[in-house]
């Protein structure tokens, strides 16, 4: 796949930057306490590591709800409930900003939660506008769940940003699902890519959107099927950025004499030792994982 320019990425970055910049002014934050995110699963992973990389000593507080998984499944009651109740107890453990880590949840509770909590919420959301601004075939393909996609949120970029680009959406029942319990390189998940990329290359979309918090870790794969020169465009990157500039200069904790890192920890309301492989297997390493009960 042709690597991104300088220029491309500066144009994502510009363009996701407004479009985070849409709710201000924000809520105050205090300097104390985690970065708190969460998603239905381990998809979230991709947005915890782009976190890591850009602010190292923030001390970041994970949750996978994973007994839910996926929420493409569930109806947006439900993922309303759940969402307000995670940011609850992510708040109640001392967080200071929330990342909703989770296409599908953004979706359905983003406005919600961000009217239940005094904290600052980033949440992400399909690249649609980036991606019109980077095609030149006019062509954008965007890969989500069946929920995402079918969501008034995701209507309303489309009419927002499409500007006369065809928009193209694939949904991916299954996929995330696959990746998370099969792994990225596993026959299934390669079966499911087989099945919903190719129609993407063949409408010549030199554009395609990675809508699921999950497909990152299987870009290689998604980029293999497609043409060499297609742009693959995800918001993990655009999402730490942000989170960088919600929180005051004043909060960023300042390394102590022998700590290169800040904390992490890991929580579910799933099976704590399957949550400890699979982030193994996804992460590469893994601090023991807190069950929560709610």
């Amino acid at each position: 796949m042709l690597a991104q320019t300088e220029c491309d990425r500066g144009r994502i970055s510009a363009v996701l930057s407004e479009t985070f910049s849409a709710s201000l002014p924000f809520p105050s934050v205090c300097k104390d306490g985690p970065i708190g995110i969460f998603d239905s699963g381990l998809g979230g992973l991709t947005v915890l590591a782009a976190l890591r990389a850009r602010l190292p000593m923030e001390d970041c507080l994970y949750f996978a709800d994973t007994r839910f998984l996926p929420y493409g499944n569930r109806s947006e009651a439900f993922i309303l409930s759940r969402s307000r109740a995670i940011t609850a107890a992510l708040a109640e453990r001392g967080a200071k900003l929330i990342v909703i880590a989770c296409n599908t949840a953004t979706a359905a509770a983003a406005e919600a939660v961000r009217a239940s909590t005094h904290l600052p919420v980033v949440a992400l959301e399909p690249a649609v506008k980036p991606a019109v601004a980077l095609t030149r075939s006019g062509v954008v393909g965007v890969l989500a769940t069946t929920r995402t996609l079918a969501s008034e949120r995701f209507q309303k970029l489309v009419r927002a940003h499409a500007h006369g680009v065809r928009i193209l959406p694939q949904p991916c029942p299954g996929l995330a699902e696959a990746i998370e319990a099969e792994g990225p390189e596993s026959p299934g998940v390669n079966a499911l890519l087989d099945l919903y990329v190719p129609p993407l290359a063949e409408a010549r979309a030199d554009v395609v959107v990675l809508g699921c918090t999950h497909y990152p870790w299987v870009k290689a794969g998604i980029a293999a099927r497609l043409p060499a020169d297609t742009r693959l465009v995800d918001t993990g990157e655009a999402v730490a950025r942000q989170v960088a500039r919600r929180l005051p200069e004043a909060s960023h904790p300042h390394p102590d004499e022998g700590n290169t890192s800040g904390q992490l920890r890991i929580a579910t309301s799933g099976a704590p030792e399957a949550v400890r492989r699979a982030v193994g297997s996804l992460h590469g390493t893994c601090p023991p994982v807190e069950f929560w009960d709610f």
